[in-house]
């Protein structure tokens, strides 16, 4: 190499030096920077874990303040439906409360403005239950605003639902719900375990169940008509609140609360009887086109060893006798039926025979047919009943002639034509009685048809629901006591009943001879043939078309009956063969005919004593 100056191997070694060098100053400084990174990092998920702990422990300790032991369950619950369905209806849980949050049946549609939609007995909150207890550090709990945890098991065809309010794994209050394939009955027990030393025995627990009954039929008012509380308490005593009136009651020993609208009902039933029980309803304005009645019912229980324990069960379904009283817990008696004979006439004869007959007809004929069989069964009242006004009406000339001759003497113008009746085997009575044999089952059938739950939705000719009025034109007003539709089969059914009173009330009125100083009857009978109709017309129009069906067919019947009667089997000649063949007869009087005589004579002489 020539002096001052640098060759190549020169150059590529002071290159590699100076690499060389470079490397050495630059590790110490990439050390130091990944450990402070390191030091950083580690700092960051340090404060990171600390602001947790510090977030949870706030947490923890507010939902402490806020429910006590019961924050545990809490802490764990979520919020979220729980859905089960089974062949009848389908149930959505809250957790928050553990209670049944939407409830719809499956089979069954109510109309709304724009379409059909399933009938809902409970949804939008419409429903509460809550159980308020207090615990050893006297805080009051309201089950409703806790949430409960769910759990989701299935035995056999049977799913429950088990909504727990945990004070622990061990420690909790438990709604137990147990929901068969296809039963509307849903088993529910209320129980707490190991909280004996959480709540607070001197003090106590009151569960409060409440229900907004929707509006799910045609007619809001007919159907609030039947709307109403129905309590059963004291050993089998049924009891209901006035489905007219807001009202409460309070009731000792009950086993079951049924809250009931028109065609559904939901109840709360108890193996082990209430002691107490409040039940209440409120009527809601006229123009509240979504509500029926606000249900209210407040219901103590009582701890037993410091804890709860009750085994009850829910029903949420059709007011239908047919599927009530197979429980055989007296559930019949939420359908009005009637009282007394009427309501065993309907459910030892009509409801069997309807029964067999819309298994084999459609709704509208069955009702034709049953009208059909209890005509026919009256039809021997019926005869009798007309063969005596047929008597009254041929006797009556020899009644005026008596009249006539005793008129300046009464009590002697009585006993002749009480003799008159003797003689001619004529039992004024015998008409009406027939009559009054025939309201039982005119009442029960009035009770029948409004309770028929078959009916709901069941079209026949122009009604499209048998349990609901026939509307045939919509008026754009309102009419007062008739409404804003014209139905059609309560103005068929008042027409019969005006030709049914031209027919009977000529005779009946020919034989009802007038009497001093009392009213004339002819008249107001003929006022009546014409009013009548009128009431009947008012009054059936916003009633089941089904019912106004039966009066119509069987003021028909009846007609067709009287006619062929007065026509071709109690002529006036045969009617008059008889009575003369009486007069030659020697009847013997009956006690109650000795005994009017008496009494006649008695009166007699005490009237000539006085002058």
């Amino acid at each position: 190499m020539e002096k001052g100056k640098l060759d190549t191997s020169s150059l590529i070694g002071m290159g590699l030096l100076g690499a060389l060098l470079f490397w050495f100053m630059q590790t110490p400084k990439n050390e130091e920077t990944k450990k402070q990174e390191t030091t950083e990092q580690v700092a960051t998920a340090t404060t990171t874990l600390n602001n947790a702990t510090q977030t949870n422990d706030s947490l923890n300790s507010h939902l402490t303040e806020k429910y006590g032991v019961f924050a545990y369950g809490v802490a764990k619950a979520t919020d979220q439906e729980v859905v089960v369905k089974n062949d009848v209806f389908t149930i959505a849980f809250d957790t928050k409360g553990g209670y049944i949050k939407t409830l719809e049946i499956n089979d069954q549609k109510r109309k709304t403005k724009e379409s059909y939609e399933l009938v809902k007995l409970i949804a939008d909150n419409n429903s509460a239950l809550n159980l308020t207890f207090t615990t050893q550090d006297n805080r009051i709990i309201q089950t409703k605003d806790i949430p409960f945890v769910p759990t989701v098991t299935k035995q056999g065809d049977t799913q429950i639902v088990s909504m727990k309010m945990q004070a622990s794994e061990t420690a909790y209050l438990e709604y137990r719900y147990e929901i068969k394939k296809d039963e509307y009955m849903i088993g529910f027990s209320l129980q707490s375990v190991g909280l004996n030393q959480v709540l607070n025995a001197g003090t106590e627990p009151k569960l409060n169940w409440t229900l907004k009954a929707f509006s799910n039929e045609k007619s809001l008012s007919y159907e609030n008509r039947y709307t109403e509380v129905v309590y059963e308490y004291e050993n089998g005593k049924d009891d209901y609140l006035n489905p007219g009136k807001t009202a409460s009651e309070t009731v000792k020993d009950v086993t079951y609360i049924a809250f009931k609208q028109h065609l559904f009902t939901s109840i709360l039933l108890t193996d082990q009887a209430f002691a107490t029980a409040t039940v209440a309803q409120e009527n809601y304005d006229e123009e509240n086109e979504e509500f029926l009645k606000n249900f209210t019912a407040e219901i103590p229980l009582a701890y037993k060893g410091g804890e709860l324990n009750y085994s009850m069960n829910w029903y949420f379904g059709p007011a239908d006798y047919n599927i009530l009283n197979k429980y055989d817990k007296n559930l019949d008696e939420v359908l009005n039926l009637g009282w007394g004979i009427f309501g065993w006439l309907n459910k030892i004869l009509f409801i069997p025979i309807f029964n067999v007959l819309t298994s084999i007809l459609p709704y509208g004929l069955s009702i034709i047919f049953l009208t059909i069989v209890i005509r026919l069964l009256m039809s021997p009242i019926q005869y009798k009943s007309f063969v005596s006004q047929a008597k009254m009406k041929v006797i009556r000339p020899e009644v005026m002639e008596l009249n006539e001759k005793f008129k300046n003497d009464p009590m002697k113008k009585q006993q002749e034509t009480m003799k008159l009746y003797s003689k001619a085997g004529v039992n004024p009575m015998a008409g009406c009685l027939p009559m009054f044999l025939q309201l039982p089952v005119f009442y029960a059938l009035f009770m029948f048809f409004p309770a028929a739950f078959d009916l709901r939705q069941k079209s026949f000719l122009w009604a499209d629901d048998l349990s609901s009025y026939d509307s045939i034109i919509q008026l754009p007003f309102t009419i007062p006591f008739y409404g804003n539709h014209v139905s059609l089969f309560p103005i068929l059914a008042a027409l019969a009943t005006f030709v049914y009173m031209k027919m009977t009330t000529g005779d009946q009125t020919a034989m009802q001879p007038a009497q001093e100083g009392m009213p004339d009857m002819s008249k107001i009978m003929k006022i009546m043939i014409y009013i009548s109709p009128v009431m009947m017309l008012f009054f059936f129009n916003n009633y089941a078309s089904g019912l106004s069906l039966y009066y119509f067919v069987s003021n028909v019947l009846t007609i067709g009956i009287m006619f062929v009667i007065k026509k071709y089997i109690v002529t006036e000649e045969k009617v008059k063969a008889i009575i003369e063949e009486n007069k030659t007869k020697e009847r013997p009087k009956s006690k109650f005919q000795q005994r009017m005589e008496q009494m006649m004579e008695q009166a007699q002489q005490q009237q000539k004593n006085r002058k």
